[in-house]
């Protein structure tokens, strides 16, 4: 693997695969928490509408440019990221690529199809509505940051949608989407070397006359939330199944230490595996729930750490009763060197299979050089899990789920 920078700023990182399917992504560092002074939710109606037409192509010839080819193009937004994406075979890598650029410099947003997105972004919203589980964790999120720009929703709100214009979309791309906010990722069975003089040409042909350097390094932000404090908040919802979150502030992506203990601690509580402790004693052993989990999400300058399940009405104390008995254990207890050992050797299980995907280790390269400027090997990743201790889990519980901030939110 290779990565690095081009003279305007615009950084890459290219890593060779045995494939005949090439990756490409073009990841930039401007998301939902960057919208102040814009309409909420312009982050994401932007990644919407860039593909409604550019200087050089229509809405038409777009959406089926890679289709024709056998391939697929993509995009999504997140607090901090919009993300293109691209699948294709690796001959048409150049022609994928080529488009990325295109839509994040070349967009017209022609005033007919943004009032045609619109719909289709309030249909979205609404959508998020109708799940409860999804509705819930934005509404945890939104309480949790409040006051602070994390507690934005990504979608917006049906009124923001609404007034978004052309004119503040192409303010939102000239302002935000710099070269040096951006990090182009390449999976594919070509040789490094050349994908580097590759990605040199993209900067050049894209961003022409453009000398800069990176216009946001590593480093964690300014104005980390402080939290509003302990919360337990019930909303009557007349549903059929109770959702409930609790949870608090995390780590940040800088805090490095206390980041991969944290990491380590979710998977042993609520990862995936049907052995996670949540999975075992709520579903496996006394059937309360159909589905409960321990996320961490971590942004630059903070992160959220919440476990979610659904149960009947019924088993709700119940599960909050043993799902609190299991957390205090990992607060008071230390594991054992052999569950230590389990526990590390899963985990790394899990994410070498993940990282199997060309497309995750794609997405996950542009994310890592937006956030810190390089990209770790995989040896190095795997040192940094072998290294924490059970101290350093037990720590990382008390921390995320302290009894004097923990939060809650119930949908009835």
């Amino acid at each position: 693997m290779i990565y690095g920078s081009t003279d305007c700023g615009l950084q890459y990182a290219v890593r060779r695969s045995g494939s005949a399917v090439a990756y490409c992504a073009l990841s930039i560092k401007c998301g939902t928490r960057d919208e102040a002074g814009y309409s909420s939710g312009i982050a994401h109606f932007t990644e919407h509408t860039m593909f409604k037409g550019t200087s050089g192509k229509s809405a038409s010839v777009i959406s089926s440019y890679l289709d024709k080819l056998g391939g697929e193009l993509n995009a999504f937004t997140t607090k901090e990221e919009i993300v293109l994406h691209a699948t294709v075979l690796k001959e048409d890598l150049p022609k994928a690529a080529n488009l990325l650029f295109e839509l994040a410099t070349s967009a017209t947003f022609p005033e007919d199809e943004i009032e045609l997105e619109k719909g289709v972004v309030t249909d979205e919203i609404n959508s998020y509505k109708d799940s409860p589980s999804e509705d819930i964790y934005d509404k945890f999120e939104e309480m949790l940051f409040k006051g602070h720009p994390l507690s934005a929703p990504i979608l917006g709100t049906v009124a923001s949608v609404r007034k978004i214009r052309r004119k503040e979309l192409e303010k939102f791309v000239r302002e935000k989407f710099l070269p040096g906010k951006m990090a182009f990722s390449v999976v594919a069975d070509i040789d490094e070397e050349k994908m580097v003089k590759f990605a040199t040409r993209l900067a050049g042909k894209w961003f022409p006359g453009h000398i800069g350097n990176v216009e946001e390094g590593a480093g964690a932000l300014a104005c980390a939330p402080s939290g509003p404090g302990k919360f337990d908040k019930t909303v009557n919802k007349r549903n059929h199944q109770v959702n409930c979150v609790i949870g608090g502030i995390g780590p940040s992506l800088y805090d490095e230490e206390d980041r991969i203990a944290t990491v380590l601690m979710c998977n042993i509580l609520g990862g995936p595996a049907s052995n996670s402790i949540l999975n075992y004693i709520l579903r496996e052993k006394n059937g309360l729930v159909y589905g409960v989990e321990c996320s961490y999400t971590q942004y630059s300058d903070s992160g959220i750490v919440t476990v979610c399940m659904g149960c009947d009405k019924e088993n709700l104390e119940r599960c909050l009763k043993l799902a609190g008995k299991e957390i205090s254990r990992l607060q008071t207890t230390l594991l054992s060197p052999s569950k230590l050992a389990a526990a590390k050797k899963q985990f790394l299980g899990q994410l070498a299979i993940s990282s199997d995907n060309g497309e995750t280790q794609c997405l996950a390269m542009g994310k890592s050089l937006l956030a810190y400027g390089n990209v770790l090997s995989d040896e190095s990743s795997k040192a940094k899990i072998e290294a924490v201790s059970s101290g350093q889990i037990r720590e990382a519980a008390r921390k995320v789920f302290d009894e004097g901030s923990l939060c809650r939110l119930v949908f009835l």
